[in-house]
């Protein structure tokens, strides 16, 4: 029999139009785990094509964001807060809170989850067979890692599953480690006055939070739950499900997931592309110039030319062709996701026409969703190609298997979309062989 509490709730929500905890779930429509912004575990954002008839690749140069973590410090914070304001709550008004009568925290922070271990290695698993013509004895992939250890996991769970998909006979090691307190690539920890993206993200948190606020508060009267740990408990399920994972079972949707829709997890969503687009990417003064040293990197082992940057690149590490090899047939860079979104936009990949507004919905049909570019375990992948009727070399670009269109590249269409000879690929790379366009002194002046 529905307590009096039962009743109010429902009456309320006649009136209001609020959801059930039942009515709340999304998993049965949506792939909700794709709705999940930069905390999304990897998947596909489009099939693999093959390079064009004629054309095979001579050169891979892989960049990989760590796989799925525990929450770090901060987020765990507002996590705990969130959970613990609920469970002090002695009746809920909806059923579906009441597994948080015996639930116990138990994450731990930043480190490497088990499924993101095995994502990692099923995609070292996954460049083997892709591109075993590559490899050689005597030309392993050279790997390297920034020094966080999330990374430096992700790495050698890359390598392992690259050997043993080779049935051990091609084994790569970690080749360097990246210091995040030096210069590094593959981290965006070199620009003091880059700034941040709190004011768009609390000013969309303004506007899609208070509602679901409203209704955690009435499911558990009392709780006084903040629109900030709203936004905590909407990414505890991501954290949660992950963290669940057990191997060789199935991901299972964490409890969490029950308690919000399928638009308020595309809400969610929209706050993290709001935050890479802002922290470091086209919305960001100097965000993309985070990106250049990379990407002179990237160039360098195209053309096979020594790399050519003032930023952030570690040049005792790449005038040496033993920590900076230029004769490799396949490169394996292991990073963080606003270091990505920062490559991404000093390279030209998903423009947008207008900026993200943080005060209106996302807009339909933009480029920037943090779930496609950024996921736990995203890549961008650039592969070179030596086609048949000439000695000129060609480029393509794939983050998360779908094919950019290079449209900033002059000859993006002579092979097909997406195709660049390489040539008019480093020309359209002005941005980075500039170094900034003077951006990366604004990071200390």
């Amino acid at each position: 029999m529905a307590t009096l509490l039962n009743i109010i709730s429902l009456l309320t929500c006649f009136f209001l139009s609020c959801s059930t905890a039942e009515e709340a779930t999304s998993s049965s429509k949506v792939n909700i785990t794709e709705l999940w912004g930069a905390y999304s575990p990897y998947f596909d954002a489009g099939t693999y094509l093959a390079p064009p008839t004629g054309c095979r690749i001579d050169q891979v140069n892989l960049l990989q964001r760590h796989g799925a973590r525990f929450p770090t410090s901060g987020a765990a914070t507002g996590i705990i807060s969130g959970i613990s304001k609920l469970q002090n709550v002695q009746n809920y008004t909806d059923s579906g809170l009441d597994f948080l009568k015996t639930f116990a925290y138990s994450l731990g922070v930043a480190d490497l989850v088990p499924f993101g271990a095995h994502q990692s290695s099923q995609a070292g698993a996954l460049a083997f067979t892709r591109y075993s013509d590559l490899v050689s004895a005597r030309s392993l992939p050279f790997v390297r890692a920034s020094s966080s250890p999330r990374v430096v996991d992700t790495a050698t769970n890359w390598t392992a599953g690259f050997s043993a998909a080779s049935h051990h006979v091609y084994n790569p090691s970690l080749s360097v480690i990246l210091s995040e307190n030096g210069n590094d690539t593959l981290d965006n920890s070199m620009c003091p006055n880059a700034g941040d993206s709190d004011a768009q993200t609390d000013a969309w948190l303004a506007v899609f939070a208070p509602n679901i606020t409203a209704r955690l508060n009435r499911w558990a009267p009392g709780a006084n739950v903040t629109d900030t740990e709203t936004y905590s408990l909407i990414s505890m399920c991501p954290f949660h499900t992950v963290a669940s994972f057990v191997p060789g079972a199935a991901l299972t949707l964490s409890p969490f997931c029950e308690l919000f829709t399928t638009d308020e997890f595309a809400a969610f969503e929209y706050s993290m592309d709001l935050d890479k687009y802002y922290g470091t990417g086209y919305g960001a003064p100097l965000g993309r110039v985070q990106g250049v040293g990379y990407v002179n990197e990237l160039l360098a082992r195209l053309t096979q030319t020594p790399v050519n940057d003032s930023t952030q690149t570690n040049t005792t590490l790449t005038a040496n062709r033993v920590t900076f090899p230029l004769d490799r047939t396949l490169y394996a860079d292991f990073s963080h996701d606003n270091e990505m979104a920062a490559i991404y936009a000093a390279m030209g990949l998903f423009p947008q026409v207008a900026a993200l507004d943080p005060t209106h919905p996302a807009p339909r049909g933009r480029t920037w969703v943090a779930s496609r570019i950024v996921p736990f375990g995203a890549r961008m992948i650039v592969e070179r190609l030596k086609c048949e009727e000439t000695q000129t070399r060609f480029v393509r670009v794939l983050v998360n298997d779908a094919v950019q269109p290079l449209d900033f590249c002059a000859e993006a269409t002579r092979k097909g979309k997406g195709v660049c000879e390489l040539g008019a690929f480093v020309t359209s790379q002005t941005y980075a062989r500039s170094g900034g366009e003077g951006d990366w002194e604004k990071c200390f002046a």
